[in-house]
């Protein structure tokens, strides 16, 4: 098949790097680096996300694990406040 591929020019080096080396043409070295590439891409396990995690220095005196639900019951005291307050 033939097309027109632009590529960034660190990958243009690599691409002239290989032809160099192997003595092999423009197209052998493109789709030999496609290849290669496009082969091995669902062989690797994904690494697994780990978060790190810091102590803050202080015992937190509410539990946080319910945070969203003391937010808005602080904001219903917010709103509470300003509807009972003469204007």
């Amino acid at each position: 098949m033939r097309t027109t591929v632009t590529l960034d020019p660190d990958v243009e080096a690599l691409l002239r790097r290989a032809i160099k080396e192997r003595g092999i043409s423009f197209k052998e070295a493109l789709n030999q680096a496609l290849r290669v590439g496009l082969s091995q891409r669902g062989t690797k396990e994904p690494r697994k996300f780990c978060q790190k995690t810091y102590h803050m220095g202080f015992n937190p005196q509410i539990d946080l694990d319910h945070a969203l639900s003391l937010a808005s019951a602080m904001e219903d005291g917010v709103i509470l406040r300003k509807l009972s307050s003469p204007k």
